[in-house]
């Protein structure tokens, strides 16, 4: 009997990742964003056939993905090496070297909002000329024309649908992730979809299904987002359909049937409906291969793709036909069955006021767990830890380290107010959440004191650097990768169009010196005592460089135990294969050698 050994960290990282996809008009192509050769690039899969073949070898990551009507090119966004700056491109049907649409500085963002019926015309917002609040472009592509639609000002502006006859647009003013209004233009006119733009509420996924017509998601005056409409005629808003304790977080038409398919939210998991508009019944769609699903394409045959992956299940891309889901991508971890990975446990506990946390527990199996538990505050932090795949948790669960991640205050997916607890309080609510998770690990014998471990990433960082200045004698190590270190500095660096919402969501260096202080990683530089790993990419626009220096560079002076990893050509995550597994390597490297 041959006996294998255990799996390396290679083998949980050689499976790639899709993070976007387009179907051809005549549904006999599909474009993904994909990894598959250890770098980023565009590839194609030719239906019914599957197997993929590569359209670009610029090494890029890809923002969206849209094909001419026409079938005359391909239309896509790249970035340089993680920076986030994105560029507009065209590429040929057959694939090659792309072609830069807009001449661009380095330093300029682009964002794909509409292409026209026709395919001639492109609109897209742009931080060119106007970093902090954006402007909108009309771009065609035949005379090549270039159209200034609308100066933001006051809020990060963006232009988010157009209608059939290209005559009126929808645009969001970006007051804060919580506070989101999308506003009808037509001419200088501009109407709120909502009956306040004074309402604290978010709206997003519009669709205009006629010229005076627009579907939208908001949670105006609710805890859940639910379909509204908004009538240009009768200046009418009206709620279309409320799931109740769900949370709506996307939607797509289909003209055809008049049918809206729905994607809500519920805690850790995805649901999918279809709703006809004119008979207002609401069906489940059944047997959806995915707990989480990350884009929805809907063909004019009726045919539903997906993108979407679940705790123990990559990414993959699915389609709906007949009844039946079929997946179309064949992406899993090399030489392991969903059955040798690690569902977790959904459980909750109470936090120091009594409001209930939900997380997730994945267990290290019996026969591997080595009796040591990685704690994990998520980034966001107006995000969640959902039941998606991550391949740092099933390599890290394969060497016998026990998972525990909760979706502190500010966490998505529990209601508008659970969303905005967050905002004004980084450092004291959720980091008392997260004391009081630890505690209830003990408490329940799922960890013991002298061997827990905290890693988190972003935000997370920021929590682990938190974590590991206030409350040191909960862990052995911690492991920061790229998070914030000082607020105030955090502040000044995050990209331009990030900087109106800041004093909502964070705060003011002046006006809010004392809690920011309080609350600031690096005003407890003397209690952090214990080792520490940080990663940091060098081209990272969210959490800057410097972030991750001045805080190794503090340890190192205090004689502290600190490993500091760089990566030159990464930014706010990792978009090269090999940079990714040396992290991961290097990360379980230091975890056992302080166990």
């Amino acid at each position: 009997m041959i006996s294998f050994p255990k799996p390396d960290v290679e083998q949980f990282f050689r499976m790639y990742l899709i993070t976007s996809f387009a179907v051809s008009k005549d549904e006999k192509r599909v474009v993904f964003s994909s990894n598959m050769n250890g770098k980023f690039n565009l590839w194609a899969i030719d239906l019914p056939h599957a197997y993929p073949y590569p359209l670009t070898y610029c090494n890029q990551t890809s923002n969206f993905i849209k094909f001419d009507p026409e079938g005359r090119h391909i239309l896509t966004g790249f970035d340089r090496d993680g920076d986030e700056n994105y560029h507009l491109y065209a590429i040929k049907p057959e694939g090659g070297q792309p072609y830069p649409l807009r001449p661009a500085s380095p330093e300029d963002k682009f964002f794909f909002a509409h292409l026209s019926e026709d395919g001639e015309r492109i609109y897209y917002n742009t931080s060119q000329h106007n970093p902090q609040y954006l402007n909108t472009h009309r771009y065609n592509l035949q005379t090549q024309e270039d159209e200034l639609l609308w100066t933001g000002e006051h809020a990060s502006t963006w232009l988010a649908a157009v209608s059939p006859d290209e005559s009126r647009w929808i645009m969001q003013k970006h007051f804060a992730n919580t506070y989101i209004v999308g506003y009808l233009k037509e001419g200088d006119e501009l109407v709120c979809l909502t009956p306040s733009a004074d309402v604290d509420h978010t709206t997003s996924s519009f669709v205009f299904i006629d010229n005076y017509t627009v579907l939208f998601v908001t949670n105006y005056e609710d805890e859940n987002a639910y379909v509204a409409s908004y009538s240009l005629d009768t200046k009418e808003f009206r709620v279309v359909c409320k799931i109740d304790h769900e949370n709506v977080s996307e939607i797509k038409w289909h003209k055809e049937s008049r049918t809206i398919y729905i994607v809500t939210e519920q805690s850790v998991e995805d649901q999918m409906y279809a709703y006809s508009l004119d008979q207002g019944e609401l069906q489940p769609l059944s047997n959806i291969p995915v707990s989480v699903i990350e884009q929805v394409h809907v063909a004019a045959s009726g045919h539903v793709y997906i993108l979407g992956r679940s705790a123990t299940t990559a990414l993959n891309i699915y389609v709906l036909q007949d009844g039946e889901w079929t997946m179309l991508t064949q992406n899993r971890v090399t030489g392991l069955s969903k059955e040798e990975l690690v569902e977790p446990e959904i459980v909750q506990y109470n936090s120091f006021d009594g409001l209930p946390i939900e997380s997730l527990l994945f267990r290290a199996k019996p026969e591997v767990s080595n009796g040591y538990t990685i704690f994990w505050p998520h980034g966001g932090p107006q995000a969640s830890e959902r039941k998606f795949f991550r391949s740092m948790f099933q390599f890290l669960l394969a060497n016998g380290y026990t998972i525990f991640a909760p979706n502190f205050r500010g966490s998505t997916g529990y209601g508008a107010s659970f969303v905005k607890m967050v905002e004004g309080d980084w450092g004291e609510g959720p980091r008392l959440d997260c004391v009081a998770g630890i505690e209830w690990l003990f408490e329940n014998n799922i960890s013991e004191r002298d061997k827990l471990f905290v890693v988190g990433g972003s935000y997370g960082g920021y929590m682990t650097l938190l974590l590991a200045g206030r409350h040191a004698d909960y862990f052995r190590a911690a492991v920061n990768i790229f998070g914030v270190s000082n607020l105030f500095t955090f502040i000044e660096s995050v990209p331009d169009h990030w900087k109106p919402v800041m004093k909502r969501w964070l705060g003011d260096p002046i006006e809010d010196k004392e809690r920011l202080t309080k609350d600031n990683p690096i005003t407890y530089l003397d209690q952090m005592v214990k080792p520490m790993l940080v990663i940091q990419g060098a081209n990272d626009p969210r959490v800057v460089k410097a972030e991750s220096d001045q805080i190794v560079e503090a340890l190192q002076q205090k004689g502290v135990e600190v490993e500091y990893l760089v990566l030159d050509d990464e930014g706010h995550g990792f978009s090269k294969k090999e940079n990714e597994i040396a992290v991961y390597r290097k990360m379980l490297q230091f975890l056992d050698a302080h166990k």
